[in-house]
């Protein structure tokens, strides 16, 4: 099945949050960082980066169901970034993150180079970006002990 983006409105929010919240709980189990993990984000940081004029939020719809979200965020006229990315836990490891990142894509068609980071231990989500077409950048920040986040860029 396919999904298709949907723009999100400031009214949106508090289901923006509540499903990063959701989709990023996991890792903020096993991780503990609740200093840049989005599932420890307020509602008014979300909302604070809603209003950013560079910042566009999408969910991720799959049969008028959101079953996830995308932040992009316009660096420049030909630079975005991804962050973050979820889709929710009982919709995870079907494709549709691929699906996403695709169709995010399509959307900024003067984008000629994307970024986004993850965590390095996280090799299902390394495998998806690089799956992707997203190549580590070299650049790694380690968070924690046995937590380093990996920097990522695909040039179009």
């Amino acid at each position: 099945m396919e999904i298709c983006l949907k723009k999100a409105e400031f009214s949106d929010c508090e289901q923006i949050h509540k499903m990063q919240v959701s989709a990023f709980a996991e890792l903020l189990k096993k991780y503990r960082d609740y200093e840049t993990n989005p599932a420890s984000e307020s509602l008014e940081k979300i909302q604070n980066k809603f209003n950013q004029s560079f910042t566009d939020y999408y969910f991720i719809v799959l049969e008028k169901t959101k079953i996830g979200v995308v932040r992009v965020v316009r660096l420049s006229d030909t630079s975005c970034r991804i962050s973050p990315m979820m889709i929710l836990p009982e919709y995870q490891n079907n494709g549709y993150a691929q699906q996403a990142l695709s169709a995010v894509e399509k959307l900024y068609p003067n984008a000629e180079e994307w970024k986004l980071d993850t965590i390095k231990e996280e090799s299902k989500l390394c495998y998806l970006y690089e799956k992707c077409g997203y190549i580590p950048t070299g650049k790694e920040e380690i968070l924690k002990d046995r937590m380093t986040i990996v920097y990522y860029c695909k040039i179009l």
